[in-house]
């Protein structure tokens, strides 16, 4: 097979069309499994296919990134970076984006590689390129330049490569052709910043930073709306979120929120101003953040009565995110009144907001009324079970009357309403004074989808594992959830056809 692959570009030399031979040497390549070619292709003389590539001819640049797929991906990453650095080269500045694509994607082979990294350190024309390829149209080969330079320079040596030398002075020229470009490099910047406190110190140095905080409070609305989406990244980090703090970000973008509301351009970057308070309870503490930033909460609740839908979309997708734990289930619980009102607006919304706003209700109330088997203290489930009552005169059967309407992600949605509250003595006591609710959660003919039967399932698996089922459900009602339990979400019980002797 090597023999054959040799003979087959040995013939391409010289050849004025040699689209035929192409397609042999393509088939025989492909067909060679890839451990045999990592024997042979070191050996084998790949300038010819590289030449190959200058050229118009669009079905012989294609066979030549097919075949060069191959047979470099069979390429040891050093070899790559020690033998065909000035090809990747030229493959970046080709005007075909397909050639462009092959050579970033070998280009991030070689980084990811600790040794082979080594040998393009220096090889600041290849670098330079790379660079260029993140202002490219191809948003493809943009984010492969960024991923190959965000991994770069995840050591010392490959941050000093960009940022001391004129690398630096090459990225800031790209950054400055036009908005998307310079949120591409924000991008980067962002990712880099985001692996350690020292990684960060360089992109502050070089006042990548400073200059993504200006944008968070410049003219354009939209443009604002991208920075805080990268700010936010940003904050996903511990040492991320230290530095915010003390650049005073946290209180920028806090007043932000206050002075939406005299803003009539805000619907464009108030959600992501939410989002961001809301990733934050995520990762530090809900009553810290709501306690210094009292002003992101009240907007919370503000904005699920909005007339906005997609204002009302990130309400309840930050309630959720709040909500999902003790520490702000707690927090929500000391707004009072205030929240008491977001829980019967939310209640309106489950029962007549359009389908997809339903839908992130039922996920939001979800997770505001589940409380694990570790965390359930009487004050607690007090707690979510007042919550549940709120929502309805009747809430088992409001949510019943959900689960029964034709649109399968609402059916989902309520059943994640019982799963919250199956493992809840108060939810299973509910459930058992429900006329027909224990027949509707064994029965398997309600929703045929598997999505469908995946959270029956975890329906049943909750009140199955829950140690207060047995006592309030009865033995015989346990038994049978346990049973449909170890059948799985997918049993079909069999039916055996008998054939009556005599009969016609």
């Amino acid at each position: 097979m090597a023999a054959s692959i040799e003979s087959l570009l040995s013939e391409l030399s010289g050849l004025e069309d040699p689209v035929e031979e192409l397609k042999n040497l393509r088939t025989v390549v492909l067909a060679t499994p890839l451990e045999t070619l990592k024997e042979t292709v070191p050996g084998l003389q790949l300038e010819i296919i590289f030449s190959l590539l200058n050229t118009n001819d669009r079905e012989q640049t294609e066979l030549c990134v097919v075949i060069l797929g191959r047979i470099l991906q069979a390429l040891d990453p050093v070899h790559l970076a020690q033998n065909c650095r000035n090809e990747l080269q030229a493959g970046l500045i080709h005007s075909d984006d397909s050639v462009k694509a092959l050579a970033i994607s070998q280009v991030v082979r070689i980084v990811e590689h600790t040794q082979a990294v080594t040998e393009i350190l220096n090889s600041q024309d290849l670098l330079k390129t790379v660079i260029h390829n993140i202002g490219g149209e191809k948003i493809s080969v943009a984010k492969e330049a960024i991923q190959a330079l965000s991994k770069l320079t995840l050591t010392k040596v490959g941050l000093d490569a960009l940022f001391q030398s004129n690398l630096l002075e090459h990225l800031k020229d790209v950054m400055a052709m036009n908005d998307v470009v310079r949120y591409r490099v924000y991008e980067l910047v962002v990712d880099i910043a985001s692996v350690s406190p020292v990684s960060l110190g360089y992109c502050a140095n070089a006042s990548f930073i400073s200059q993504l905080f200006a944008e968070i409070t410049g003219d354009d609305v939209l443009v604002r709306a991208t920075a805080i989406e990268m700010v936010t990244t940003l904050a996903q980090s511990q040492h991320g979120r230290q530095y915010l703090e003390q650049q005073g970000i946290m209180d920028k973008i806090s007043n932000m929120v206050i002075g939406a509301e005299s803003d009539p351009f805000s619907s464009f970057y108030l959600p992501g101003l939410v989002k961001f308070f809301g990733s934050l309870t995520v990762m530090d503490s809900p009553q810290q953040i709501c306690e210094c930033y009292p002003a992101f909460l009240r907007k919370v609740f503000e904005m699920t009565v909005d007339q906005d839908p997609v204002m009302v979309g990130v309400a309840l997708d930050t309630l959720g995110v709040v909500g999902s734990t003790v520490e702000g289930k707690q927090v929500l619980h000391k707004a009072g009144v205030e929240f008491q009102r977001v829980l019967k607006q939310m209640s309106q919304l489950v029962r007549n907001a359009p389908t997809d706003l339903r839908v992130r209700c039922l996920q939001a109330l979800a997770l505001l009324l589940s409380l694990p088997a570790e965390q359930q203290t009487e004050d607690l489930l007090g707690l979510t079970e007042s919550w549940f009552d709120s929502l309805s005169n009747q809430p088992m059967h409001m949510f019943q009357s959900i689960s029964s309407q034709p649109f399968p992600e609402l059916h989902i949605g309520a059943l994640r309403i019982f799963t919250a509250v199956a493992n809840q003595p108060w939810g299973q006591k509910l459930m058992m004074v429900t006329p027909g609710f224990v027949e509707f959660i064994v029965d398997r003919s309600t929703g045929p989808s598997k999505e469908m039967k995946d959270a029956k399932f975890e329906l049943v698996k909750a009140l199955a594992n829950s140690a207060s089922t047995a006592e309030i459900f009865g033995n015989q009602n346990y038994l049978r959830l346990r049973t449909y339990m170890r059948e799985g979400p997918y049993y079909v019980m069999a039916v055996s056809s008998v054939t009556v002797e005599g009969a016609d």
